[in-house]
């Protein structure tokens, strides 16, 4: 469906399709509405995503939940050691009838593609998805393919067995829009877990909430909405923060400032609002920019060791809100 065509939703629209999708999932996902809400951002923007957690919480079923949410095609990657860069981008196989070599797609040509355990493959396999993630296209034998839209790389990866990983690259972080952190249930969700597969599991009757052709309409409009000049230096100023911080070895890139900024946006969308305020940034600091930063070795091994979540929350601290008394008397 060419853009035009697209159905034009309203603001308030635009809310109640976010809204039916997060439900929807939450039918599956259970007492995790901020994780569901952050992938959902990351969706509506067109980022990637990167979930970080122990093994058992529901990175994998959140993935699979979305994407049957919005009727995409899913596809998943099992990154092993053993696993060839062509494994993921696909290969040309020599045709002896026709003389002539025809390209076999790899899992990477589908609109959401899980990178399972991603820290697992070796750093040459990783880097098969560099391109795919920035540039929405691949290059297989000299000649580009160009990736189905909407196309989405959500990934996992355990931060708690490092034996047989390899770390990703801050090149490949920085490309992940947001980093979600799913942390084990409450007691009482735990228990509506288990009522709930009981007999078979939920994501196995889920339906489908909204179109893609609705999906792709609220990714074209996310973009408009309204951030006061205010608001975009707020978000340059607590980038610039993680820079200058003298315990960060590498702070945040510009590609994290327009991580900031469109989320801020998608976020905005779901509240049923055309315009982006101070708190919809403040929301979203952490899981734009933590994995962005690098502290330094002797920070981390303090008695009270600095980690990215401090220096963020410290930032947030020391910047002045936008229509705050401390912001406007910083500009007098």
């Amino acid at each position: 469906m060419k853009l035009e065509e697209r159905p034009m939703l309203s603001t308030q629209a635009m809310s109640d399709a976010a809204q039916a999708v997060i439900s929807n999932v939450e039918k599956v996902i259970i007492g995790k509405q901020d994780a569901v809400r952050l992938t959902l951002i990351a969706v509506l923007c067109g980022g990637h995503v990167l979930i970080e957690d122990v093994p058992g919480v529901g990175k994998t079923t959140l993935v699979k939940s979305i994407a049957r949410s919005i009727g995409c095609e899913f596809k998943r990657i099992q990154f092993t050691p053993d696993l060839l860069p062509s494994d993921v981008t696909g290969v040309s196989i020599y045709n002896q009838q026709t003389n002539t070599f025809e390209f076999r797609p790899g899992p990477i040509l589908s609109q959401f593609v899980l990178a399972d355990e991603i820290n697992r493959a070796t750093p040459k396999t990783q880097s098969a998805l560099l391109e795919a993630m920035e540039e929405s296209h691949i290059t297989v034998d000299g000649r580009e393919y160009d990736l189905p839209v909407p196309f989405l790389v959500m990934a996992t990866q355990n931060p708690i067995e490092y034996e047989g990983t390899f770390p990703l690259p801050e090149a490949q972080l920085d490309r992940f829009m947001l980093n979600i952190k799913l942390d084990y249930p409450s007691p009482r969700d735990e228990v509506r877990i288990l009522d709930s597969q009981q007999y078979r599991h939920p994501i196995d009757s889920l339906d489908q909430a909204i179109s893609i052709d609705t999906l792709l309409a609220m990714q074209s409009r996310v973009r408009e909405v309204r951030i006061e000049h205010e608001i975009r230096e707020y978000i340059v100023t607590l980038v610039t923060a993680t820079r200058q911080h003298n315990q960060v070895y590498l702070g945040a890139s510009p590609r994290g400032s327009l991580a900031l900024f469109h989320a801020s946006q998608a976020l905005a969308i779901i509240s049923g609002r055309d315009y982006v305020t101070p708190d919809d940034v403040k929301a979203l600091v952490k899981p734009a920019l933590s994995h962005r930063l690098i502290i330094k070795p002797d920070a981390r091994i303090r008695s009270t060791p600095a980690t990215p979540d401090t220096v963020l929350e410290e930032a947030l601290v020391m910047t002045p809100t936008p229509g705050s008394p401390a912001a406007f008397n910083g500009r007098r």
